[in-house]
């Protein structure tokens, strides 16, 4: 938390004055859960996801990324294709809101003020944290605790961005979220008097991945992208 609270800090602390330039958006798109209910498809959003983000760009070619996105979490036993999960028929439907900082590299120069359509694929990673309510499953259904936990994770996303209509880049993206909890999905509740309704692979933790597309627009003045 002390690491993602100074990189904010530092965001909204920025010169606007000096030679950069921001991008301020939202995305909008999909989410799944990869975890021990339901299947286990990388890419295949199932529930709504709706954030916003913001972007310093550093160079022509990366840049400083904070995001907030809220997300329903699905997992459906009945859509997988290991015939014991099916048998089993657990179902899964929970909130899950995430912050996520880092720092985003394009493949290509990405510079805004040529006057020109430019485009690039991006590659994006740092560190995320996800607040979700704790459960586990009582006689086949998903029952909720009394608290709520933190799972920390890292971000790995791949997209493709371009600019239109002036100031506004628009962009689609696949960002996978490798966590360092095997609880979201109430597979492995931390609570031990709950050990015997834990079940699954213990030794694999959750990820889930967001699928879908960025709007922002784009303000500050023209940055010279020179050393110091």
């Amino acid at each position: 938390m002390r690491y993602i609270a100074v990189i904010i800090l530092s965001l909204l602390s920025v010169n606007f004055s000096q030679s950069q330039i921001n991008e301020l958006g939202v995305f909008v798109g999909g989410s799944n859960l990869i975890g021990d209910v339901g299947a286990t498809n990388y890419i295949s959003p199932n529930a709504p996801s709706l954030g916003i983000l913001y972007k310093w760009n550093k160079s022509s070619r990366h840049s400083w990324r904070i995001s907030l996105i809220y997300s329903d979490l699905k997992a459906y036993d009945d859509k997988s294709d290991d015939p014991r999960r099916i048998q089993r028929d657990y179902s899964y439907d929970a909130n899950l809101l995430e912050v996520s900082a880092g720092m985003e590299f394009t493949f290509f120069d990405f510079n805004l003020h040529t006057g020109r359509r430019v485009a690039t694929p991006y590659l994006y990673s740092g560190i995320s944290v996800a607040r979700h309510r704790d459960y586990y499953f009582l006689n086949g259904l998903q029952t909720a605790e009394s608290g709520s936990s933190w799972a920390f994770g890292i971000p790995m996303a791949l997209g493709f961005k371009t600019n239109f209509l002036n100031n506004f880049v628009i962009g689609f993206e696949i960002g996978t979220r490798f966590t360092f909890s095997d609880n979201i999905d109430g597979s492995y509740p931390e609570d031990q008097t709950l050990q015997p309704y834990r079940f699954g692979n213990q030794n694999n933790n959750d990820w889930y991945t967001f699928t879908g597309f960025t709007l922002t627009y784009t303000f500050g003045e023209n940055p010279c992208y020179c050393p110091n």
